[in-house]
């Protein structure tokens, strides 16, 4: 039996959950989520705590077992306190600037860049540099931090670009010169 699937989720004050036959919604102060629950799995609600079962032990089910609880425990996270990820800009003359739902990137291009926020996701440019994604959906934050990384990834010889704070990045020696005589 997965170790973190049988665990049970204990549920706050401020989180209400609704199970219908294959969707689980959450609610909370920061927003709503749904999870379809696949085939094989099976959530229950009881006192105040949620916990996820399985049907049999194939391959398939035993891997939906913690990845699902997972997901819910990080909805219920997602909906109380929030999910936040970070991205800062490295290079000279690179830069962001946030107008409205949109961010507008400067990254060495011929031209600007704008990216659209989708609906549920809150960005915040504090400085041309720094940019700070907040929502509820953990899997719609990751996903868009990566489309924004991957607008310029950060390249491994002079380091610039965009990346996650906090990620390293390994660094190459470029090419060295020899003097011929």
């Amino acid at each position: 039996m997965s170790r973190i699937g049988k665990v049970p989720i204990v549920l706050s004050k401020s989180v209400k959950v609704n199970i219908e036959q294959r969707c689980v919604r959450v609610e909370g102060p920061k927003g709503k989520l749904a999870l379809d629950i696949p085939q094989g799995i099976s959530v229950e609600l009881k006192d105040e705590q949620l916990t996820v079962l399985r049907s049999s032990d194939e391959k398939q089910d035993r891997a939906n077992h913690g990845t699902i609880r997972a997901r819910l425990v990080n909805m219920i996270f997602g909906v109380t306190e929030g999910h936040k990820k970070a991205l800062e800009i490295q290079g000279i003359g690179f830069r962001a600037n946030l107008q409205g739902k949109k961010i507008t990137f400067n990254l060495g291009f011929s031209h600007p860049v704008e990216f659209e926020v989708p609906e549920g996701l809150k960005a915040t440019v504090a400085d041309q540099t720094s940019i700070t994604l907040e929502g509820p959906d953990n899997v719609l934050l990751g996903q868009v931090a990566a489309k924004i990384r991957d607008l310029k990834r950060v390249e491994p010889y002079k380091g610039k670009g965009i990346r996650y704070v906090g990620e390293n990045v390994r660094r190459k020696q470029g090419k060295s010169t020899t003097k011929q005589a």
